[in-house]
Order: structure tokens, then sequence, then C-alpha cells
């Protein structure tokens, strides 16, 4: 038989070409053709009307059995955490990161403890399977229970998977896969979405849970498709820097849990270790109060993190004073400053600026912002703050205090790490403080706050 002649189109137009081409022949636009899957002979005559006739039937909505969702534990807490609760029969994770910062450690330590009570494989398409043993032997791990295998073959591994049955399978990596129906290279994009949706079936009609490992560009966004994002169930990424000790992971996209939820982990000599207690990693570490440090307590996915806020102001010899700001959202950080010279009467356009979330931590809520402009001004007039205080509170451009959600747990948190004093917003003033080894001081507008300090 001859062969099925690959077909390429541009994600651009959608327009059909005979071959691949670095310039769309009809919108022009570059780098935007790709491969698509051979038709067989019955697809290339037209849509077939017949065969998806009484495929699918419609129901109301009411007459939808619900049933639970069947979770199962990966042994590791945090990670449960972080995926909702436990893993989902027939999900399909995907966890990103920079190279070296832990997937393969955290998703060989999790099979390892699986296999003990249920079928796993663990599929490797970068390293070979001696490496692996000898990851697992360095990470003092038992490994008599779990399965290896060594492909980039998806029709491969469909077919392995069919006869062992797995409940739970690991991709290392996603990019590494490719399918004979293409004739692209492996990681690709045309590769990348079609070996991903033969596994995303694959999980669904078989309940297997599969972990795909995915690579991340320079900008730190994952390589290949912005679909392949879609088409998985779970999205997790690998935060923080991989020459420091702490790994945050966190969960941006979630069909059967919480996003922004956030999981700490420590790499030891024996691999990833759950941090027990996240704040004490983020909180100061001065024998005394110092200047430009203001704790606030932050609200990642469902739980309370007290985080340290450092400021650093220092007088600017250059005409474009420097905004840096780590851990937090640079643009907002401006706002803030304009915010403190209009209704603050602090003029800063002369003075670099420098903002740090302690533990490398990053923070995207505005319940920061008044922990922020605090930490400026206390750097700024050199005048530290108690090391027993906490603030946060979200500021408004007219200079009002705004209320954050769930203040009661952030109160709560505080008060099991010792504070004193606490600065809110006046709407997120209890009626009742039930926390009574805590002082509140309720502020309306940032004057207020200047004189509260």
């Amino acid at each position: 038989m001859a062969k099925a002649q690959s077909q390429y189109q541009c994600r651009e137009c959608a327009s059909l070409q005979p071959k691949w081409s670095g310039q769309c022949p009809d919108c022009r636009s570059w780098n935007s053709i790709e491969e698509l899957p051979a038709l067989s002979g019955a697809g290339k005559s037209g849509f077939n009307w017949h065969a998806t006739e009484g495929s699918a039937e419609m129901i109301n909505l009411n007459e939808v059995p619900t049933t639970s969702t069947i979770r199962f534990s990966t042994e590791i807490d945090e990670l449960d955490r972080v995926l909702g609760g436990g893993l989902v029969q027939g999900s399909v994770v995907l966890l990103g990161g920079d190279p070296g910062i832990g997937k393969s450690t955290i998703l060989l330590q999790c099979l390892m403890q699986v296999s003990l009570q249920l079928n796993a494989i663990y599929v490797t398409g970068e390293e070979s399977l001696q490496q692996v043993r000898m990851r697992a032997q360095r990470l003092k791990l038992a490994s008599e229970h779990l399965k290896l295998l060594s492909s980039t073959c998806v029709e491969e591994i469909v077919a392995h998977a069919s006869n062992h049955k797995p409940a739970v399978m690991v991709i290392d990596s996603i990019q590494t896969i490719f399918t004979n129906s293409l004739q692209s290279t492996p990681g690709s994009v045309s590769q990348i979405r079609e070996s991903t949706s033969i596994l995303v079936r694959l999980a669904k009609q078989n309940n297997i849970a599969i972990f795909l490992v995915g690579h991340v560009t320079k900008e730190g966004q994952l390589a290949g498709p912005r679909v392949l994002e879609h088409m998985v169930d779970t999205v997790l990424y690998f935060e923080g820097d991989s020459s420091t000790r702490y790994r945050l992971i966190r969960a941006v996209k979630n069909r059967f849990g919480a996003v922004n939820e956030l999981g700490i982990f420590a790499m030891t000599d024996a691999g990833l270790k759950q941090v027990s207690n996240p704040s004490a990693i983020f909180l100061a570490q001065h024998d005394k109060p110092v200047s430009g440090s203001i704790i606030m307590v932050s609200r990642e996915g469902s739980r309370p993190l007290l985080v340290e806020i450092q400021a650093l102001v220092a007088e600017s010899h250059t005409g474009n004073p420097r905004r840096v700001s780590v851990g937090l959202e640079s643009n907002r950080l401006a706002m803030l400053l304009a915010i403190l010279q209009r209704h603050g009467g602090v003029p800063l356009y002369n003075h670099d600026v420098f903002i740090n979330a302690v533990g490398g931590v990053r923070i995207s809520e505005t319940g920061a912002d008044l922990a922020v402009t605090l930490a400026i001004l206390s750097s700024y007039r050199d005048r530290p703050v108690s090391n027993r205080l906490l603030v946060f509170g979200e500021i408004g451009l007219s200079g009002e205090i705004r209320p954050v959600a769930n203040c009661e747990e952030r109160l709560k948190e505080a008060s099991k790490h010792g504070f004193e004093t606490a600065i809110i917003p006046k709407a997120n003033m209890p009626k009742t403080n039930r926390i009574k080894n805590l002082k509140l001081i309720p502020v309306n507008h940032l004057v207020d706050t200047l004189d509260a300090l």
C-alpha cells in the first residue's frame, strides 16, 4: 500500500499546504505551518456523516448521574494539597519547571510510594533505565514494585499500558515522545499536540492517572503549543531557583481542586522533603527589628502564609532611578510609590527602590500593598518596625485601605506564631475579637496607617 501523505496547515489562516515552509504563502506569517496527521483513504473523500450517527445522546442536566470523584493519595501530603486532595483516576497532570529543579525526583518519589499499593509505570524518554535506578538508590527508595519503560514512541507506550493496566503512569518528558502518524521530529508542535491527545484518550478510557513532565522556555513558559495546557486536567509549575534549598509547586490550573494552591518542599540528599511549617521559612531571622522589614500574611490557595517583605531605599545618582521588585509585580510597585508620594507626602523620585519577598515566594494578591508601602517608608526613614507587628491590606489610588478576603484565618495564623499587633483594614475589623492575645488596629486611609506607626 502507498504511504499516506502528510498535510501541512497554517495555524494563523488555516490554509492547507502540500509541504512545510518557513512562511505561509497565503497570510505571510512566519513559523506558523504545522504538520497534520495523515488522513486514511476513507477520510480523504470527505466527512463521513454515517459514521457518527447515534454515537451520542442528549439528556437533561438533572438526569446526569452524580458520582463522587475517585481519588487516591500520593503519600506526599504537600503534593496531595496541590492536586486538590489527591490524584484523580483518569486525570492528566502536566508538571513543568526549570532544568534540575526536581521534577523527576518528586515524581519518582511519588511513584515509589504509590507502587506499594497500586500498579505504576515510569516511562523515561530522556534518561536510561540505569540512570533512573541510580537516582532511586541515591534517594534510598525501595524499587522492587515499580516498573520502568524506556520508550519514546507513544504507540508502544499505549500498548504496554494496555497490557499491564497501571493505575498511575509518568511520562518523562512529553517533549521526547513522538507518534508514527507524523513525520516531523520529536519536540515539534504537531508531535507534542498529537502525542498528548493520544495519552489523554488513554487516560480517560482506562482510568489511568498520568503525569506529564514538560520542559519550559527561557521565559518560564511550557515549551510546545499553548493548547497543551488546555488538553490536560491539571497544570503544576515548579517555582524558585534550583540553586536554593526550597522548592514551591503551584497549581495554575486544576479541574479537580483549587487554583493557586501551593506546596512547599526542601531539597535534601534524600530527595524532596515536605516543609511542615512553611511560614517559618519566610519569616524574618533578625535578632532585633531592622528598618525596611515588614511581616505580612498572604493567602496562597487554601492556607495563609506569613511572608517577610524587605525594602531598600537608597539615593539615586542617575537621572533614571531604579525600581526593582522580586516576588511582587513591578507595575504595582510603581503605583504604590505614586500613592505614597501623593497621599503620604514622601517623594521618592530621586531614590532607588528595591523590594524583595523573602524565601523566593511569588505574591500576586493585592493584600501585600500595605506591607510593601510601610517597608518602603521604614527603609526611607531608617526607622525599624517591631518584628511582632503584622500588616496586610489593599491600597486604592485615592489612598483608602481596602479589605481583603479571609481576614480571620490570616489573624489566626499570625497569633499562632506569636504576633502581638496587627494593622488591618477597617472593613475587616471583626465585631468581636476572638483572638485575645492579638491587638488589632483598624485603618481606613494611608494617613491613618502612618499615624498608627
